[in-house]
C-alpha cells in the first residue's frame, strides 16, 4: 500500500504496490467506460502486475429516491432542458460509445434509484478482499448497465453479493442496517477534499488526479509517469578522470 511505503525507513530498500483509486458510482455509464478503457491501459502496462486498484465510493445523487419514476429519457430531457427526441438521440449515442469499449449498454432501459446501499456492498467486498471487492463493483455495473436491473433493491444486491461469492446472511444484514455507511462518507468526503466535482476520478499513487473518462493511451502515460515518480531510478554519472578500485586493485595516482 502507498501508505506502508511512506511509513518505511529509508533503510528498507523493497518495492511496494503502487496504489490507483478510482472514485466513481455504479449507474454512470462514463464509469463504466472509464473502467474498460483503464482495463486496456492497465493490460498494456509494464508493472500492472505491481499496481493495487482500488474503487471508491462516489453517489452521483445523494438524495436519489430509492426509484426513480418515470424513463431516462425523460428524465434527462427534464435535467437538461432537451426535447425528448434530444435526449433519445444523446441515451443512443452513449450506447454506441459504450459498444466500441465492448459495453452492450441500453441507457433508455436503465432503472436508475438510490446507491448507498450499492456502495456499501462493495465495501463489504473489500473487507473480505481486494478481489471480492473489485469482483461486485463489475458485478453491480453490468447489473444495471447490462441486465437493466435496479440495483437499488435489496433483492439485486443481494443476487450481486451472491454471484461473488459473499455469505448470503452478512449480505441480509447490510441492506437491513447501516454498516459501512460511514465509510462511504468518508470516500465522498475525501474525493471533495482531492477537487472531484464528478466521476470517474482517478488518483494514481497519490501523485497525479486525472478526471473523466479519459481514453486508454493517456491512461497508459499517467500510470508511467506516476510509476516514475514513486520509483525512481539512478541515474550513474561517469566522469573520465576519475580514480576508482575495481575488485583488488586500485588506480594509483601519476
Amino acid at each position: 500500500m502507498v501508505g506502508d511505503r511512506r511509513n518505511r525507513s529509508s533503510a528498507e530498500v523493497v518495492r511496494l504496490d503502487m496504489l490507483v483509486e478510482i472514485w466513481s458510482d455504479v449507474v454512470c455509464p462514463w464509469c463504466y467506460i472509464g473502467k474498460r478503457r483503464f482495463e486496456k491501459a492497465l493490460g498494456r502496462f509494464e508493472h500492472a502486475s505491481e499496481v493495487e486498484v482500488r474503487w471508491r465510493s462516489f453517489e452521483l445523487d445523494p438524495r436519489a429516491p430509492f426509484r426513480r419514476s418515470g424513463d431516462m429519457a425523460s428524465h434527462l430531457a427534464a435535467k437538461y432542458g432537451l426535447s425528448l427526441e434530444q435526449a433519445q438521440r444523446q441515451l443512443k449515442h452513449m450506447d454506441s460509445m459504450a459498444a466500441g469499449e465492448g459495453l452492450d449498454m441500453a441507457l433508455a432501459d436503465t432503472k436508475p434509484g438510490n446507491t448507498f446501499a450499492a456502495h456499501r456492498l462493495i465495501h463489504l467486498g473489500y473487507s473480505k478482499d481486494p478481489e471480492t471487492g473489485a469482483a461486485i463493483k463489475e458485478a453491480l455495473l453490468h447489473a444495471y448497465f447490462v441486465d437493466r436491473v435496479a440495483v437499488s433493491e435489496p433483492e439485486e444486491l443481494a443476487r450481486v453479493a451472491a454471484s461473488v461469492g459473499l455469505d448470503p446472511a452478512e449480505v441480509a444484514d447490510l441492506l437491513a442496517g447501516d454498516r459501512f455507511g460511514e465509510q462511504v462518507r468518508s470516500d465522498e468526503r475525501e474525493a471533495a477534499e482531492l477537487g472531484a466535482t464528478g466521476v470517474p476520478f482517478f488518483v494514481f499513487d497519490r501523485s497525479f488526479a486525472v478526471p473523466g473518462a479519459q481514453d486508454a493511451d493517456t491512461l497508459l502515460a499517467i500510470l508511467r509517469r506516476a510509476w516514475q515518480r514513486s520509483h525512481p531510478t539512478l541515474e550513474v554519472i561517469s566522469a573520465p578522470t576519475a580514480a576508482v578500485c575495481d575488485g583488488d586493485a586500485c588506480e594509483m595516482p601519476t
